[in-house]
């Protein structure tokens, strides 16, 4: 949908809230979103008290509490919302499809979901009842940032580990529960010669000097803090040892045996890092033994048909491909919105305003 010269473009609201310890992965995606329309869009972000910065070059809007988004919204009155702000509510929703001819949202577990236009579920539970007809569930919509993509199915390139393996480490941008220290304390255990790199998120909720302190005692132990190249780090590893949300999605973009720990109750109850994609899957983190934790980090370094197997099933996923599908559907709802609102005194009041 790329406008005719002198045709006005079509303006696309992003709102953008973090949620459920879900990391950086939902900013990227919208940024991502973002650049691909620019062209054929007025892209325009709503940020509020718990949103990430806009990426460089696009319009925003603080929206510093609820009131304060649908004042937003009634001024711009946009052709299309996209809300990637985790679970919503029916009531609020109610109010934004009287202002907005199109919403999408990302990821919601909310009632508010059953109002919006389009809901692409990339995270997703296993369903307990019949999904609603404009849920898009599953892995399909996941999209990969061109460096990743880069690295895609690195894992089948891989030989087979060598005598100093490479475990990586990340609990995420917070890690609220300090799993990372968790994970750690756990690995000084192992008496085998492991290469272990511990990656410490931008957000990192506590006190890094006690990671380097046990660093310290093992050898070939590196404590690495934001910023850093974390893709490339994450491809040089043998196994990896993660949060259970977003991250075994990038990790079976690039094929690499992958141990995970969920965070907490929500993300205990997603379906996708699961061993029939290629994962071992320990449950809360919290709660793991040491022996299950160390015996999961040595099966794929030590039992190369394991390796392989966990490596084949992610690579057999095709998953990364997401960012031209979904973009086409926001393309599709610009042409053909679900609702006219009939008001166009907001656009006018928003343009004076910015």
């Amino acid at each position: 949908m790329i406008p005719i010269d002198g045709q006005e473009k079509k303006r696309v609201a992003i709102y953008i809230s973090q949620s459920d310890e879900k990391g950086t992965y939902p900013a990227r995606r919208a940024a991502m979103i973002a650049h691909e329309m620019a062209e054929e869009a007025d892209i325009v972000f709503l940020c509020g008290a718990g949103s990430p910065p806009a990426p460089d070059g696009f319009r925003t809007v603080s929206t510093v509490n609820s009131t304060a988004f649908l004042q937003a919204i009634t001024a711009m009155r946009p052709d299309l919302l996209i809300r990637d702000s985790g679970s919503t509510f029916r009531e609020e929703v109610e109010q934004i499809r009287q202002l907005v001819p199109t919403i999408i949202h990302f990821d919601d577990f909310g009632d508010g979901g059953t109002l919006a236009d389009l809901v692409f579920q990339t995270l997703y539970a296993e369903p307990n009842d019949k999904v609603l007809d404009h849920y898009v569930v599953g892995i399909e919509s996941f999209m990969a940032d061109e460096k990743l993509l880069s690295l895609k199915q690195i894992g089948l390139r891989k030989e087979r580990p060598g005598p100093l393996p490479h475990l990586v480490i990340s609990f995420g941008n917070e890690d609220t529960g300090n799993l990372t220290y968790r994970a750690l304390r756990h690995m000084m255990q192992l008496q085998i010669p492991l290469k272990v790199t511990v990656v410490v998120g931008e957000h990192y909720a506590h006190d890094t000097s006690t990671l380097r302190m046990m660093a310290l005692g093992r050898r070939n132990t590196t404590i690495l803090e934001h910023p850093h190249n974390f893709t490339e780090v994450c491809a040089d590893a043998d196994v990896i040892l993660c949060a259970s949300g977003y991250m075994p999605y990038e990790v079976a973009v690039m094929g690499i045996p992958c141990v995970v720990l969920a965070q907490n109750e929500f993300e205990l109850g997603l379906a996708f890092p699961k061993e029939q994609h290629g994962f071992i899957h320990l449950g809360l983190g919290r709660k793991v033994k040491q022996s299950s934790l160390l015996n999961a980090v040595m099966e794929p370094l030590l039992h190369e048909p394991l390796r392989k197997k966990a490596i084949a099933r992610q690579a057999a996923l095709g998953i990364g491909d997401g960012k031209d599908a979904t973009c086409e559907a926001i393309r599709y709802f610009l042409e053909y919105p679900k609702r006219q609102t009939g008001e166009t005194v907001g656009n006018a009041a928003f343009n004076m305003l910015h």
